[in-house]
């Protein structure tokens, strides 16, 4: 297997494959009697033109490390925002695109209170949390006609536990 290493998920590093979605130092501005910031519009979210944004919840079993990367997924028509619901980290797998395939992974953990927005058509792994729960709030495209694309590796990779 091919080995990749975990890195620490930050805006210059993840800003070509979509956004991280956490708080800013301000809040763009005070509501409701001033006691909560808003922090207001954190990703740029595409839905193409015949769909339309949905919410879901994802359940997902967290999985341990080292972990196997076998697969990955795209969106050709929308964006895919993963909320964690819990503070916990999660792994967040990305890829240049290389002529339609996913080219060399780069693997991420994210901050307690992170979320991501993949931009449309960005290569990524599977939801990945690391703890129990794995519960995640998730804004997608919701629409008839086909919207996910899979690359199964003929050769996996491996997403070592050190964080760099």
């Amino acid at each position: 297997m091919r080995d990749i290493s975990i890195h620490q998920l930050t805006h210059a590093d993840f800003a070509p494959f979509g956004d991280i979605i956490t708080l800013k130092g301000t809040p763009d501005k005070l509501i409701n009697q001033d006691l909560c910031g808003r922090h207001h519009d954190l990703a740029n979210m595409y839905f193409g033109p015949n769909g339309k944004a949905g919410i879901s919840l994802f359940d997902a079993e967290p999985r341990s490390l080292p972990y196997v990367l076998e697969l990955m997924e795209r969106h050709p028509e929308g964006s895919q925002a993963f909320l964690p619901m819990t503070q916990n980290p999660f792994l967040v797998i990305v890829a240049p695109d290389n002529d339609g395939v996913p080219g060399k992974p780069l693997a991420f953990r994210t901050a307690p209170g992170q979320g991501i927005n993949f931009y449309c058509n960005i290569w990524h792994g599977v939801l990945t949390p690391l703890f129990a729960p794995g519960l995640f709030a998730v804004v997608d495209r919701i629409g008839t006609s086909t919207n996910l694309e899979e690359y199964w590796f003929e050769k996996p990779f491996t997403v070592s536990g050190d964080l760099k």
